[in-house]
């Protein structure tokens, strides 16, 4: 069914509405080509004839997004109770501390908003402490900083201001938790910091584990297709401020409630603007390294020289796939003009950096290559990572050996690197899964933590020379 918004801001959709979806509605399209008659999907008029890989891939689109919205209240309930009970043992000092103080009346209870409450990302790794050993002088110190920063993203504005100014010693500059206008409530939160170099660095938070919103933007393979710039994943163009039929203008409607995109942009003006020798980094990991690489895509369409020209770095973990080829080529030719430094991090097997489909089906593709490292933290720059669509069958026996080296190592791994990098138990359950679904605990932020400190650091050489050549060398 066509929307009355105006989608002149693009060249070309294909939107999903799931609650337009029913059941029966929903299994017509797996047997006509002309997804165009679909209610559910919104695209230019006329017969729009597609292929059954790509109609299957939109029935699993939609069936998830549906899902999603049923069982968001129950989901998000359950991922809160979770996250209580495991806030309640860290506070009482363990599960039989915590029988011994119900007894004498000295349970302590843990309140969300506090600087010692973790979510879930949080106590999967509690590492709060930057790795002495690698300096602000290091190759190694901004790719670390900035996963840590990622890590941090997930956790509640005390807790980051907490760590950032009396762990880190660094200015806190601000905590956003900011709208969404296709959802109509906030979903995408953020947080800048600035060091003592005088970078700022800009943290997107990623999915986090029982959030179906966060969740409904992965799974929406809605796009759009803007001119000059390529097709990009509609998802996540909405988590970071699209605007409902307007798409991205100069400005936003000062009567909307902010979004993420207009609220940065307007923070990082104010603060380049009193600092002249101050620059700026993006990060995020998961949905946050997504958003990372779309910020500076919708500045270079805004035409804003001026914060791209101070944008130094963009630095992403487990980033899932944004765009096609023209948005990669769109991309490289921003990242080339600005002299901007785009390390794409992968883990390796981790699932999402493999998601959407780069194959005949789908069109979606990376745009640089990738900085990987396998599990011994080897890390090396590839035009690619190994499996790149991940449902390979070839690759099963393979990530189903290295599961199973994943978990031994996280027994022995504290007496070979050091006491910090001792796991814990729900890492340890969640490594579990991999032995069932290979990916899942590679894709968590623990390894990506531990490859910036363990692995080398030959890989984080800038990617210019001086004549602003690229040189960045791939295996």
């Amino acid at each position: 069914m066509a929307s009355t918004c105006n989608k002149s801001f693009a060249s070309n959709y294909m939107l999903l509405n799931p609650e337009e979806a029913s059941l029966l509605e929903l299994c017509k399209i797996l047997f006509s080509r002309d997804i165009a008659k679909r209610r559910f999907v919104d695209c230019p008029d006329g017969v729009r004839q597609e292929p059954l890989g790509r109609r299957w891939i939109i029935f699993i689109s939609v069936l998830a997004m549906k899902i999603l919205k049923v069982v968001a209240k129950p989901m998000a309930s359950f991922g809160s109770g979770v996250e209580y009970w495991l806030n309640l043992l860290s506070e009482n000092g363990g599960f039989f501390r915590l029988i011994l103080n119900s007894f004498t009346g000295k349970v302590k209870c843990p309140e969300r908003t506090s600087a010692s409450f973790l979510s879930i990302v949080g106590n999967i790794d509690k590492r709060i402490e930057l790795d002495p050993q690698i300096g602000p002088d290091s190759k190694k110190y901004y790719s670390a900083l900035s996963i840590m920063a990622a890590k941090a993203s997930y956790e509640n504005e005390d807790y980051i201001k907490y760590v950032v100014e009396d762990h880190w010693k660094m200015d806190f500059l601000g905590f956003y938790d900011l709208w969404n206008d296709y959802q109509d409530k906030a979903t995408t939160q953020a947080f800048l910091l600035q060091d003592k170099k005088d970078k700022i660095i800009v943290s997107f938070r990623g999915t986090e584990p029982f959030d179906a919103d966060s969740w409904s933007s992965d799974f929406d393979l809605s796009w759009y297709e803007l001119p000059g710039v390529g097709r990009i994943h509609g998802g996540f163009m909405k988590a970071l401020g699209l605007q409902k039929c307007d798409g991205w203008p100069q400005d936003q409607d000062d009567n909307k409630p902010e979004t993420a995109y207009y609220a940065i942009r307007k923070m990082l003006r104010e603060l380049l603007q009193k600092n002249d020798k101050a620059k700026f980094i993006v990060t995020g990991h998961s949905l946050g390294g997504a958003l990372a690489i779309l910020f500076p895509a919708v500045l270079a369409l805004h035409e804003e020289s001026f914060l791209l020209e101070r944008l130094e770095g963009i630095y992403t973990f487990g980033q899932p796939r944004v765009g096609d080829e023209n948005f990669g080529e769109f991309m490289k030719k921003v990242i080339e003009n600005y002299k901007i430094n785009y390390y794409r991090f992968v883990y390796s097997y981790d699932l999402v950096p493999r998601l959407p489909y780069d194959d005949s089906s789908f069109m979606f593709k990376h745009s640089e290559a990738c900085v990987y490292y396998n599990s011994r933290y080897q890390g090396k720059v590839l035009a690619e990572e190994p499996d790149k669509n991940y449902f390979s069958i070839i690759w099963m026996i393979p990530k189903f050996i290295n599961a199973c080296w994943e978990l031994m190592r996280s027994f022995i791994i504290p007496y070979i690197k050091g006491p910090e990098y001792k796991e814990g138990v729900l890492l340890r359950m969640i490594r579990v899964i991999g032995l069932i679904i290979g990916g899942v605990p590679a894709h968590c932020p623990p390894d990506y933590v531990n490859a910036t400190r363990l692995g080398p650091s030959d890989v984080f050489v800038s990617i210019f020379s001086s004549n602003g050549q690229k040189m960045l060398k791939m295996e």
